[in-house]
């Protein structure tokens, strides 16, 4: 019995940004067949010559002035075989971590603008885009439990207040700061730097990095990493 299909392949792309003690994702703007606009991730069809990784980044590069080098694969979301209106279309999503200050977004290809959303923020999407986006930050909340990624929403130095700071905004807990410390500095994964913060209050602060090289190692012979909340 012959099997037609008429199934398109989207990808979708979820970019994570942290500034200011607040975590943010990146969404577009453009309108879907009707005079009204719709904030979506960003994201489109792949073509038939590209992988899904190479459809990602080409989707965010025009859509946001962005390019990112590693994403995750997130999930694959066609269950609901009505989620976009126009056509049968199966999307996996991917998720990114970025420093903000480090990217220039900008609305081109068939967007109208582009821009950053606080989490708590977030308008009604288009299509199933708020499903996509609480799975990633389910997922996100849950490798920060047992795995340290936080790493790439920083800058190259930062204070070690920031580092927590991050865990218990995107975690949304206060977490025992003196054991996640002593934690992170026993891998070899945070190291000291000699740059003290540019802010003079109070007693000068030393700036910490990350050191990739021993966090690949650790990824190589398995890392338990368990936060505990205060």
């Amino acid at each position: 019995m012959e099997n037609l299909q008429n199934i398109r392949v989207a990808v979708d792309a979820i970019v994570f940004g942290y500034q200011n003690g607040q975590l943010y994702v990146l969404l577009i703007q453009q309108k879907f067949g009707s005079a009204e606009s719709y904030w979506a991730l960003p994201g489109g069809l792949v073509k038939n010559d590209e992988s899904l990784n190479d459809a990602v980044k080409r989707e965010l590069k025009e859509e946001t002035n962005v390019e990112v080098n590693y994403f995750e694969q997130l999930f694959t979301f066609g269950d609901d075989i009505t989620r976009d209106p126009r056509n049968r279309v199966i999307s996996v999503a991917y998720f990114a971590l970025v420093d903000p200050s480090k990217l220039e977004i900008k609305a081109d290809s068939d967007v109208d603008k582009v821009q950053w959303f606080q989490i708590n923020e977030i308008p009604k999407l288009a299509f199933d885009h708020n499903l996509i986006l609480k799975k990633a930050i389910e997922r996100l909340k849950a490798k920060l439990s047992y795995e340290p990624i936080g790493f790439d929403l920083l800058p190259k130095e930062f204070l070690f207040s920031e580092l927590e700071n991050l865990y218990c905004t995107i975690l949304e807990k206060e977490i025992e700061r003196r054991n996640f410390r002593k934690k992170i500095l026993s891998f070899g994964i945070v190291e000291e730097t000699e740059n003290y913060s540019p802010i003079k209050t109070g007693r000068p602060a030393k700036l910490f990095r990350f050191n990739k090289l021993k966090y690949k190692e650790l990824i190589k012979e398995g890392i338990h990493f368990e936060i505990k909340f205060a």
